[in-house]
C-alpha cells in the first residue's frame, strides 16, 4: 500500500515521495484514515513508529481543503494545535509540518520556551495555520494576550503520557479552556496509563483507538550486555569501551544534569570528543550538540532522558546506560534509539552494587535476563557494599535502595546531585524512520 491511497493531495504525496518514503507504517496506516475523516483518535505508538507523519499528513490534507471555507475577513486563524512536551520535538513536529506541507499554501510556527518571546510575539501577527507549542510557553503568549486559540479546529497531545509526567496536566486543562469545544482531538501516548485513560475520558469524543507496538517491547535487533563494574571506575570503563572498540557514535544516559557533565568533562579528557545536553543547558547549546552528534562530528553525547528525547537517527550504533534509570520503562526507551528500521544495535548498561535492584526490575519488565560480561581490567571489588540511590535532586529525599551483593558500581551518595528520571515512551522501529521528519526529536523541559 502506498501513500497515495489515502487520498491525500497530489502536493503532500509529492513531499512525502521527496522524501524516500513509498509504505506507510502501521501507525500510519491506521491513523491516517481515521483523522482524515474527522474522528477523534487515541493512539499507542512510541518514537520510531512514524507517527508524526500520522498525523501531520492528514491534518495538512484537511487544512488544505479548499471546499472548506475560512473565515471572510481579519487576520487567518490558528485552525490547527500540536502541544508537545519537549523543545526538541516541537522543533521536529514543526520540521515535519514544513516538510510535508511544503507545497502548499499553509503556514506553521513553533512556540517554545527557553529564547525570546519577542519574535514570537511578532511571528503571529501574521499568518499562523499550525501552531506546534509547549504547554509552557504557550500560556506565557496567553497571559500576554498575544495568542487567540478560539478558532482550533484540530487539537493534538503529542506523547502525552510525557506531558503528565512533567506535570503539565494543569497546563493542558487551562489551554483545553480556551479551545472552541467542536473540534477534532488527536491523542498519542506511549500507555494507557489510568492517568492517561482519564484525560482522554473528558478530552476525546467517541474516539479511534488505536496500538501499533506491545507495551514495553524491545527491538529484536538490539544487542543487551551488562558489564558490572564498581561505581568509582565506571568512566574509566566507558572510556575505555569507547576507545577499544572505537565507537564513533555514543549516546551515553546517566540519570542527572551533575552527572552528565561530569561524564563529558571525563571523557574530553580522556581525549574523546564529549558533549553534554539537559534542561539547564541553554536552548542554542542544545540544538548545536544534537546537530554535531547527528552528523558525526561529535562521537559521544551524554543526556538525561529528557533532553535525550530530540534525537533520533536511523543508524545510531551505540547506547549506553552509564547509569540505569530509576524507572524501569526508562530503559526500553534509551535503549530505543539504536536498532531502527533494521539496523543492528548494542544497548550497553554499566550496572554497580548499587544498581541491582533497577536491573531486576528492568529484566522483569522487558521479560529477559540480560547477559553479563565482566571486563578484564575492571573486574568488580566484591568488599564494596550497595549504597542508596538518591531518587531526586537532593536536599533530604529519601533515597531508594537498589543495591544487593554481587554487583559493584557507580550509585548516587546521600546529599549528592540527583534526579528521578521520570517514566518515558517506548520506542520501536518503523519504516519511516531515521532523520525525516516523519520521527521525532525532542528533549528539555518545554517551559
Amino acid at each position: 500500500m502506498s501513500f497515495s491511497t489515502f487520498g491525500l493531495s497530489d502536493e503532500i504525496i509529492r513531499a512525502v515521495t521527496e522524501r524516500g518514503y513509498t509504505n506507510p507504517t502501521p501507525i500510519q496506516l491506521q491513523a491516517i484514515p481515521a483523522v482524515l475523516v474527522g474522528c477523534d483518535l487515541m493512539a499507542g505508538a512510541q518514537t520510531g513508529t512514524g507517527k508524526t507523519a500520522g498525523f501531520t499528513l492528514p491534518i495538512l490534507h484537511r487544512l488544505s481543503d479548499k471546499s472548506v471555507k475560512g473565515p471572510s475577513s481579519g487576520r487567518p486563524p490558528i485552525r490547527a494545535l500540536i502541544l508537545v512536551p519537549t523543545r526538541e520535538l516541537a522543533a521536529q513536529v514543526e520540521e515535519s509540518v514544513r516538510e510535508y506541507g511544503k507545497y502548499l499554501k499553509l503556514s506553521s510556527m513553533i512556540m517554545i520556551g527557553g529564547v525570546n518571546i519577542n519574535p514570537q510575539i511578532t511571528r503571529l501577527k501574521s499568518r499562523v495555520d499550525i501552531l506546534v507549542a509547549t504547554p509552557g510557553r504557550l500560556l506565557d503568549h496567553v497571559q500576554q494576550k498575544t495568542l487567540d486559540l478560539s478558532q482550533v479546529e484540530i487539537l493534538v497531545l503529542d506523547e502525552a503520557d510525557r506531558m503528565l509526567d512533567m506535570g503539565f496536566i494543569r497546563d493542558i486543562k487551562k489551554i483545553l479552556a480556551l479551545l472552541p469545544k467542536q473540534r477534532q482531538n488527536l491523542l498519542f501516548s506511549a500507555t494507557f496509563s489510568d492517568e492517561i485513560q482519564s484525560l482522554a475520558g473528558g478530552l476525546l469524543n467517541k474516539p479511534v483507538k488505536i496500538e501499533v507496538a506491545r507495551r514495553n517491547a524491545t527491538a529484536d535487533n538490539v544487542t543487551h550486555i551488562v558489564h558490572p563494574v564498581d561505581r568509582e571506575r565506571k568512566r574509566d570503563l566507558l572510556a575505555h569501551l569507547i576507545t577499544q572498540h572505537q565507537w564513533s557514535q555514543v549516546l551515553v544516559f546517566t540519570r542527572t544534569k551533575h552527572g552528565a557533565n561530569k561524564l563529558a568533562e571525563h571523557l574530553v579528557a580522556s581525549g574523546i570528543p564529549s558533549l553534554a545536553i539537559h534542561g539547564n543547558k541553554s536552548q542554542s547549546a542544545r540544538t548545536r550538540a544534537l546537530a554535531e552528534f547527528k552528523t558525526g562530528s561529535l562521537q559521544v553525547l551524554v543526556a538525561t532522558d529528557i533532553a535525550a528525547r530530540g534525537i533520533d537517527i536511523s543508524e545510531l550504533p551505540h547506547v549506553v546506560n552509564f547509569e540505569l534509570p530509576n524507572v524501569p520503562e526508562d530503559y526500553v526507551h534509551r535503549i530505543g534509539r539504536t536498532g531502527r528500521a533494521g539496523a543492528e544495535g548494542d544497548a550497553v548498561s554499566l550496572v554497580c552494587v548499587d544498581e541491582r535492584k533497577l536491573l531486576t526490575d528492568i529484566e522483569r519488565l522487558i521479560k529477559r535476563e540480560l547477559s553479563s560480561k565482566v571486563i578484564a581490567g575492571f573486574e568488580p571489588d566484591p568488599r564494596i557494599r550497595a549504597e542508596p540511590i538518591v531518587n531526586g535532586s537532593g536536599g533530604g529525599q529519601r533515597p531508594i535502595r537498589s543495591g544487593l551483593p554481587g554487583l559493584s558500581g557507580h550509585g548516587q551518595r546521600r546529599g549528592q546531585p540527583g534526579s528521578k528520571a521520570p517514566a518515558a515512551r517506548i520506542p520501536m522501529a518503523g519504516p519511516v524512520g531515521g532523520r525525516a521528519p516523519a520521527l521525532h526529536r525532542s528533549g528539555g523541559r518545554g517551559r
